[in-house]
């Protein structure tokens, strides 16, 4: 197998879902079954709660990384994935993390990047 660092996708996104970017208790709940149904191996997170709302969350990955920062104010939510390829190929798993988030969170798309690394 040839060997490409992986996909790194940094994305914006809108909703009018408050309740759903207000607090992590659901993010975490929908992150962790993701986790399990892409076989992907959880190393660590932290989550934090803003006042009076919105909140921060990074998940640590022996494949790297995901996070979110959400403004409630603004129904705006800053999403950044990041997996490497190196045991196994995990393009498709990135795009199936951000569909599924973005299903989630019922929200539209504001901007998108993808960095091959």
């Amino acid at each position: 197998m040839s060997y490409s660092p992986g996909t790194h996708l940094i994305a914006t996104l809108l909703t009018s879902q408050i309740q759903l970017i207000e607090s992590y208790i659901a993010f975490k709940e929908r992150t962790d079954e993701l986790i399990e149904c892409y076989s992907l191996q959880k190393l660590g997170e932290v989550y934090h709660n803003f006042s009076p709302s919105g909140f921060t969350g990074v998940v640590c990955l022996s494949e790297s990384h995901l996070s979110i920062h959400t403004w409630p104010e603004h129904g705006r939510v800053n999403i950044d994935i990041y997996l490497s390829n190196y045991l196994r190929e995990n393009d498709g798993t990135v795009q199936g993390l951000y569909d599924a988030i973005l299903n989630f969170l019922n929200a539209s798309t504001a901007s998108i990047q993808y960095l091959k690394r």
